[in-house]
């Protein structure tokens, strides 16, 4: 853990709940069906459009640990469907939705990105809100 995670970590635990809040989620996100760089694509996505620099920083270090995406295109289509999400407030068109599947994935994979955005957006706005990011 780096000195500016520890020190999120420890603005966080201001609010216990909020802390374990954030880590269970976490945990159930990590334990989707999408692929790794899939998850870490949500969560930059969301790090970048809250403006959260500790989470940005963090996850691109992350992603990059992962070595080169199998396909490319296909975050793309992630970070796509992620931002959709954001825009519509969850109600993305048909249209939208069937790009995502077209892209190789399914509801369920569209449902956990949801669990992602509303994951790191405690994250992000927890840490923007105490100053650590």
């Amino acid at each position: 853990m780096t000195a500016r995670t520890a020190r999120a970590v420890a603005l966080l635990k201001e609010s216990p709940h909020t802390l374990d809040g954030f880590l269970k989620l976490s945990e159930i996100f990590e334990s989707t069906t999408l692929d790794p760089h899939s998850r870490e694509t949500v969560i930059l996505t969301v790090a970048a459009r809250n403006q959260c620099h500790l989470c940005v920083d963090m996850h691109e270090a992350k992603l990059g640990s992962l070595g080169p995406a199998p396909d490319p295109d296909r975050l793309r289509a992630v970070r796509d469907f992620t931002l959709q999400v954001l825009a519509a407030s969850g109600a993305v068109s048909d249209e939208d939705l069937g790009r995502f599947q077209a892209s190789g994935f399914t509801r369920q994979n569209a449902l956990e990105v949801v669990l992602g955005i509303g994951t790191y957006t405690v994250s992000t706005f927890a840490n923007r809100l105490t100053r650590a990011a």
